[in-house]
């Protein structure tokens, strides 16, 4: 059995000063997956590049205090892999892929940030393009190897999966394109929402907004997925969101996955 998180941290040290670090060394977790970091490699050394008995593995942007992604893992991977292959996105910190690789399996976890449209008309483009250039490279991965990917995707995929579904239907996150893609990577990609699979009930949001008491409304998103190849997807056993305390906007979203790596 392992323990797989996934957190956008909107920003690697305001969530420590709300408690991320103490926490993730309580969660007991095998892999903490994390999104928007928003450090360079120096305020990484000595203070966030472990915690506990887990070694950080990241894929940090180019851009100050912008984007960012990392993998924590209670082991050590047979190789690390930072990017996908874009030039615009990997400039960004949007990808890190660790592989488990053995004679009889080859496995990864994937820590990825997918970008936000809400800013405006240009990023909803890079968005989209991101989308692009993604969708082949999972389903080329998908066919190589079993992989989970956790993350911020930035789409709400159904209605269930934001409270507020009528009056978002023109906005990023909901918009019917990226939708289509997430149901695109869900049928024809091979993909399994590991969350969705395991817990079918509303109002499982894992994002709120800072404005219009939404926290305290529970006027949500499910927007940080868990997605994986159908073989180890069959193997998750349990699914929490994590709402005790919060570190961020996002909340952490843990399944715990019957198999060793």
């Amino acid at each position: 059995m392992f323990r797989l998180v996934t957190l956008n941290l909107n920003g690697i040290r305001s969530a420590a000063s709300k408690g991320f670090v103490e926490w993730a060394h309580e969660a007991d977790a095998d892999f903490i997956g994390v999104q928007e970091v928003r450090a360079q490699a120096e305020d990484m050394a000595g203070r966030f590049d472990r915690i506990g008995p887990l070694r950080g593995h990241f894929h940090l942007a180019q851009k100050k205090g912008y984007a960012g992604v990392g993998l924590y893992a209670r082991r050590e991977p047979s190789e690390v892999r930072a990017g996908f292959g874009s030039r615009e996105f990997d400039a960004e910190g949007r990808y890190v892929e660790l592989r488990f690789d053995t004679p009889q399996r080859a496995f990864s976890l994937i820590s990825c940030y997918f970008p936000s449209g809400s800013s405006g008309e240009e990023r909803q483009a890079a968005k989209y393009r991101f989308l692009a250039r993604l969708y082949p490279h999972l389903t080329k991965l998908a066919r190589e190897r079993e992989f989970i990917l956790v993350g911020d995707v930035n789409i709400a995929h159904h209605e269930i999966d934001l409270k507020n579904w009528k009056g978002n239907q023109k906005n990023s996150g909901f918009l019917p394109e990226e939708r289509a893609w997430l149901t695109k990577l869900l049928t024809r990609g091979g993909l399994v929402d590991v969350f969705r699979r395991l817990n079918p009930k509303p109002e499982q949001y894992t994002w709120w907004s800072n404005r219009g008491q939404a926290w305290a409304k529970n006027v949500g998103w499910r927007l940080d997925y868990h997605l994986a190849t159908p073989g180890v997807a069959a193997l998750a056993r349990r699914e929490s969101i994590y709402l005790d305390r919060r570190f961020s906007d996002h909340a952490p979203v843990i399944i715990d996955y019957d198999c060793r790596l």
